[in-house]
């Protein structure tokens, strides 16, 4: 029998956790879930992983770790996100690099019997050009006690997982800042938003990032927001198998595999990756594509 398909009933055997039926159905999902792009070759130079590490709370729901990135970072600093990095010379493939990474910056165990695989989504695109790719585990040991690596990471906090799908805040959180809501909209130019327009490559056609509050920016935390809520929007997603109260995507905006293949034929640190990897036979059937969708988005 599959691994995946026994982790909901050896969780059931352990009398410590006790699952609702809801976070049942929703690491069920998970460990069915399929990429649909699970073949496609990318640049390993510019890619990266990322570790959503799901662990079961006291009362039966799904929690996600987060982490507060060190203020002193040259990039992201202070950041919401969750663990992860670049792909290194030695990973076999994205889980070993979000696994090594979380152990690197948190402590987590490269331990796939205490923290067994769930599903790896299909990748997304960042701003700095990598093709970031999240790996969904599930921390079956609560008695894990995190390893903070000072010089990365700050402080470790959670989140519900269920929180990514809806406008108002959990009931796990007592503090908001006055007159910013869990989630609404305001201008970007502001600190706190809970989605925007961002102009990127194709045409003029928007991309909309979203942006939640976690009840901590009182003590100087950001909130989570970018990319680290797109993929968790989408784990959600994947688990609980709804769309979220609010709008996902800016009209009009193109799918996430469209952009990243418009980037690693026309962005110059993607487009030389793949270069050298060998990867242009696919870029150039793509590249008619990618064409053709940036001329409808300027019509």
């Amino acid at each position: 029998m599959n691994r995946r398909s026994t982790l909901i009933d050896e969780l059931n055997i352990d009398s410590s956790i006790t699952l609702k039926e809801s976070s049942k159905i929703c690491l069920r999902n998970l460990a069915a879930h399929k990429p649909r792009f699970a073949n496609r070759r990318y640049p390993r130079k510019r890619c990266a992983a990322v570790l959503v590490a799901l662990f079961v709370g006291r009362m039966g729901d799904l929690y996600v770790i987060l982490s507060s990135r060190a203020k002193t970072l040259r990039t992201y600093a202070g950041d919401t996100s969750l663990p992860g990095g670049k792909w290194e010379e030695g990973d076999e493939d994205m889980e070993d690099t979000a696994r090594r990474e979380a152990f690197e910056e948190i402590g987590l165990p490269i331990d796939r019997h205490r923290v067994p695989l769930l599903c790896v989504l299909d990748p997304f695109l960042a701003r700095n050009q990598l093709i970031v790719t999240p790996v969904v585990v599930l921390i079956k040991d609560n008695t894990l006690e995190p390893v903070l690596n000072k010089a990365e990471v700050s402080q470790l906090f959670s989140h519900p997982l269920r929180s990514l799908l809806q406008t108002t805040a959990p009931l796990t959180m007592s503090t908001l800042i006055p007159a910013h809501p869990y989630l609404a909209y305001q201008n970007p130019d502001t600190h706190y938003y809970s989605w925007y327009d961002i102009k990127w490559h194709i045409g003029k056609t928007p991309v909309r990032m979203h942006t939640f509050l976690t009840g901590r920016e009182d003590q100087g935390m950001k909130p989570l927001l970018g990319l680290t809520a797109s993929i968790l929007i989408e784990v959600a997603e994947a688990g609980y198998k709804r769309a979220p109260s609010f709008a996902k995507f800016a009209p009009g905006e193109p799918p996430r595999h469209e952009r990243i293949k418009y980037a690693m034929v026309n962005e110059p640190l993607l487009a030389q990756a793949a270069q050298e990897d060998g990867i242009t036979e696919w870029l150039a059937r793509s590249k008619r594509k990618v064409d053709n969708t940036v001329q409808q988005a300027r019509l």
